[in-house]
């Protein structure tokens, strides 16, 4: 496990040369800490103005099919600041829109860059790009999963309180892409979860069932419960996100409705009835609904230090899948 010196392993580095990541569930315990480990290395270079072009040379296409703020810059910031090139591609720049088949878009993208990084909707889209191209392919947001953001979130925790395991994290809300993949993430570093969510929204039970299987061995706790009071109690982290998330804008005011009981304020961070309870977002906030002004910018909340790490995680992950030989 990761304890913050510089002494990578190469054979799980050289092992991740090459692969996609398209889920937190593909990965091993030791890959994630290894992101970690990379990422914390990579952040300390960045802060030290020191420069490190490991990806000198190395194209990386980014496809947006969905708009996108953190997504974006951090993925175009972290190739510059690697010395490679990020070249971004929108649903109008690509014959996608036109209905040619995502097959041939993997493959001809093989032949021009050193890997693709794509915000869509389709979880198989994603799918499809790595089984038919021959680079590797990141996830950086569909419908179904969030990994990046999930990976940048355990980092931040983790460099928040020196661990993950045994911590508790709750998350309030809809239980969606973000949801997902915190779920997966929880049983690769030790932690408990627990979802609060109303009946109409709750996480797929697929993954959760499957969560709580892999988990039993390290007696990790996945909980899915309706009462956000009840389960906030001993919480050491509670995150939130938006109650709609983009391209469901049609039921944006029945879950309004319905997600109301849900908000994250300060009677909610006070139920937990931990000093030392952390606040977190995914980000774009809607203020007000999902999370009050005074969390979102109170002494628990640690929403920018979490968005500030997308970039430095999403460094470790460009870093391990497409440089020759890292060490």
């Amino acid at each position: 496990m990761f304890n913050g010196t510089n002494c990578f392993s190469d054979s799980v580095a050289k092992g991740m040369q090459g692969k996609s990541l398209l889920s937190i569930n593909d990965l091993s315990h030791e890959e994630v800490w290894k992101i970690f480990e990379v990422c914390s290395e990579l952040k300390k270079q960045v802060k030290a103005g020191a420069v490190n072009h490991l990806l000198q040379g190395k194209t990386l296409a980014m496809i947006f099919m969905k708009p996108s703020t953190r997504t974006r810059v951090s993925f175009e910031v972290a190739m510059w600041q690697l010395g490679g090139y990020p070249l971004f591609l929108n649903s109008q720049d690509l014959q996608l829109h036109r209905g040619e088949a995502i097959s041939d878009t993997a493959r001809v993208l093989s032949r021009y860059v050193h890997g693709i990084m794509i915000r869509t909707f389709r979880q198989q889209d994603v799918e499809d790009l790595a089984n038919y191209g021959t680079i590797p392919v990141i996830n950086g947001l569909t419908d179904l999963l969030h990994p990046c953001q999930a990976l940048a979130d355990y980092f931040t925790i983790y460099e928040k309180r020196g661990k993950t395991k045994g911590l508790k994290m709750v998350y309030i809300g809809d239980g969606n892409n973000v949801a997902h993949s915190l779920i997966y993430g929880a049983v690769k570093v030790g932690m408990h979860i627990t979802i609060a969510c109303p009946r109409e929204f709750q996480p797929l039970p697929g993954i959760v069932e499957k969560s709580k299987e892999d988990g039993k061995t390290q007696g990790i706790k996945i909980c899915v419960t309706h009462d956000p009071y009840e389960a906030v109690k001993g919480a050491d982290i509670i995150y939130t996100d938006v109650w709609t998330s983009m391209g469901q804008e049609a039921e944006a005011k029945k879950k309004v409705d319905i997600l109301r009981s849900y908000r994250v304020d300060g009677d909610l961070v006070k139920a937990a009835e931990n000093k030392d309870v952390m606040v977190m977002h995914c980000l774009p906030a809607h203020r007000g609904d999902e999370i009050t002004n005074e969390v979102m910018d109170g002494p628990y909340s640690v929403v920018f230090d979490e968005a500030e790490n997308r970039l430095h995680v999403q460094k470790a992950i460009l870093a391990l899948l497409l440089q020759d030989n890292y060490k």
